[in-house]
């Protein structure tokens, strides 16, 4: 008499594996909105941090100057170079990659967002904001 051995078999089947990339497919569907939105957030946060600082610096030049008797603000040329206005050089764009900055007139109902330059400066009134048209950047 002869025994059967059973065989087993450790494989997945081709269905199994089909309800598997299904579930990722539809967990990626999810995710993905949400890893745009956070992308788009990191932007914005990182601008309005880097127009902190300078924003920080200016109003520190400008007080300096004051206690000295003529209050100023900084030219475009003494913002633009390290160590005059800021210790360290003006940090990139997040959304042109640019650092380098334009002289601009503000105009609070429409201040101007084109241009190849990174961020805008306003030396006659001190203001400084981010060459972008997303909104929520450059609010005072």
């Amino acid at each position: 008499m002869q025994r059967h051995r059973e065989h087993r078999s450790y494989a997945f089947t081709l269905i199994e594996l089909v309800a598997v990339i299904i579930v990722l497919a539809i967990l990626s569907g999810v995710a993905l909105p949400k890893f745009f939105d956070y992308s788009a957030k990191a932007k914005e946060s990182a601008c309005k941090g880097a127009l902190g600082g300078v924003r920080a610096a200016v109003a520190n030049f400008y007080a300096n100057a004051a206690i000295n008797g003529s209050p100023a603000y900084p030219s475009l040329s003494e913002v633009q170079s390290v160590g005059s206005v800021m210790q360290e050089t003006i940090p990139d764009n997040p959304y042109n990659g640019s650092n380098s900055i334009s002289a601009a007139t503000y105009d609070a109902s429409d201040p101007p967002v084109s241009g190849s330059a990174g961020w805008n400066y306003d030396a006659s009134s001190g203001r400084f904001w981010a060459n972008s048209d997303n909104v929520g950047e450059n609010e005072w």
